[in-house]
């Protein structure tokens, strides 16, 4: 099978960020900081590269499409600490998946002039969900072939908004505000909108089918980020330039879509949610092909497949029903802001445990300790912020995060006494 070039592993990285973030969460992080919004992505992309350092380091010493997993056996071995964090990061794929659905949902409903109801959010979710479902049990894996097509396509419709609306931004809409409360509000922001950010960790997960891994992996992933850190700037600038805070609060399901209305009219608002769900639909098969289904048959099995594909689910299949009915269960119960939430902090503590391993192995992938323990102080203190925030603004996200991170440290107690699984490190 050809592997993968640096192109086709950056579109990987691009892709599930851009689904994750400019289409799903703008509105949300205008919601919360207001004309901080483009510092918000600023600072958001200085804690991802924080963590990019060292998956470029450990994913170019350890080829694994285990990704974290794999990085957080080899620095603290398998326990039960390392088979909860499986867990987790299989509920947050699932999570992601949900927050996809749901910004699917809001702008086809907008699309076709359907009011956004909970009844009419919910219908939309689960038929979405269902064809995915089908999709990946039955589908070919030159779907993910064409993500690279796909993702040039979504850069295009997001550069074209950015392109033509640029002239037409009116600049006292965005100029930033750094009195303290504006600036606590904007690190808020940032711990948000660090999910946005995430979808490079899925190179690391496709590390054994991209040409020479060792480069390419640290290359896709910088290069990535630099792209979708660009774009999320460009265009928050665009939005808030052109349709006004208070228009990009009120449209927070659909918020791109409506601030292409001003620069475009009717055809703007048209191209860039036809642009959405492409996107979105995009990212809910790239999720379910590359993190949902590795992680889960590395949290039941403990092992990978040697070939990164489809076939997982075959040896699975509950666990893509499973994947499905959680996904659309979260849709259901949290809005935009709390599935945002949630995707953020259950990232941050699988990071927290990474750059804890990245550090016990500096010494074999030649990273730097003192940047490494810099790094884990910052998300550290980026994951205390995320939830002080959501204590303060929806204790429902609290206590279903604190559940989630105790339920799989549970469920990782009986099962692994029951089953005898060992997560095995690849060679």
């Amino acid at each position: 099978m050809k592997k993968l070039g640096l192109l086709e592993a950056t579109a990987i990285g691009v892709g599930t960020m851009i689904g994750a973030g400019i289409f799903s969460v703008l509105g949300v992080g205008a919601q919360i900081c207001g004309k901080n919004l483009p510092v918000a992505f600023l600072l958001a992309a200085f804690f991802a590269y924080l963590i990019a350092y060292s998956y470029a380091k450990l994913g170019s010493a350890f080829v694994s499409n285990a990704g974290p997993i794999e990085f957080i056996v080899r620095g603290i071995g398998d326990n039960v600490i390392t088979g909860s964090l499986a867990i987790l990061l299989w509920l947050s794929y699932v999570i992601s998946i949900s927050l996809f659905t749901k910004a699917f949902a809001g702008y086809f409903l907008a699309l076709i002039g359907v009011p956004l109801t909970y009844l009419w959010l919910s219908i939309v979710e689960f038929f979405v969900l269902i064809f995915f479902t089908v999709i990946n049990f039955f589908g070919s894996k030159a779907v993910g072939r064409a993500e690279f097509w796909i993702v040039l396509i979504k850069v295009f419709i997001l550069l074209s908004f950015v392109l033509l609306g640029f002239w037409n931004v009116k600049f006292k809409n965005v100029v930033p505000s750094f009195q303290p409360n504006e600036l606590k509000d904007t690190l808020y922001a940032s711990a948000t909108l660090f999910l946005t950010y995430m979808g490079f960790g899925l190179i690391t997960n496709a590390s054994e089918n991209i040409e020479n891994p060792e480069k390419n992996v640290p290359r896709a992933i910088y290069l990535s980020l630099a792209v979708v850190a660009f774009i999320y700037v460009s265009v928050s600038i665009t939005a808030l330039g052109n349709l006004g805070l208070e228009g990009l609060v009120e449209a927070k399901e659909y918020a791109l879509a409506e601030a292409a209305k001003p620069i475009l009219g009717k055809f703007g608002f048209v191209l860039v949610s036809l642009g959405a769900l492409f996107s979105t639909a995009s990212a809910i098969n790239a999720t379910l092909y590359g993190g949902a289904n590795i992680s889960y048959a590395l949290a039941k099995e403990g092992k990978l497949p040697k070939i990164f594909e489809r076939k997982t689910w075959f040896k699975a299949p509950e666990g893509l029903y499973l994947t499905a009915v959680l996904s659309l269960l979260f849709a259901l119960v949290f809005d935009l802001n709390g599935i945002a939430n949630l995707i953020s902090t259950v990232f941050l503590v699988v990071y927290v445990f990474v750059l804890i391993s990245h550090y016990k192995l500096a010494n074999i992938t030649g990273g730097n300790k003192v940047f490494i323990a810099f790094s884990f102080i910052v998300i550290v203190a980026v994951l205390i912020t995320i939830m002080l925030y959501q204590w303060g603004s929806s204790r429902d996200s609290f206590y279903t995060i604190i559940g989630l991170i105790l339920g799989a440290f549970i469920f990782e107690v009986f099962y692994r006494n029951a089953s005898r699984r060992i997560i095995e490190k690849r060679e």
